[in-house]
């Protein structure tokens, strides 16, 4: 398995070229920053789509009261 399912067709070379640019670009200092900012992205992305799926099941089971 040579490439990642998120990202495409991209090898493990370009993916070794990317983290190097990456760390050239903010340097070994900035990138746990960034790392971090990214975790809490997605664990407030994650938490949105689970409050949304909550509603849904409450306005599904409200109105499947209702009807009745």
């Amino acid at each position: 398995m040579n490439s990642l399912l998120f990202l495409g067709n991209l090898g493990t070379t370009e993916i070794i070229i990317i983290a190097l640019l990456v760390l050239l670009l903010f340097g070994a200092k900035k990138i746990p920053e960034l790392m971090k900012g990214i975790g809490k992205g997605v664990k407030n992305f994650k938490e949105g789509v689970k409050g949304i799926e909550d509603d849904i099941k409450i306005d599904d089971t409200a109105s499947n009261g209702t009807a009745k």
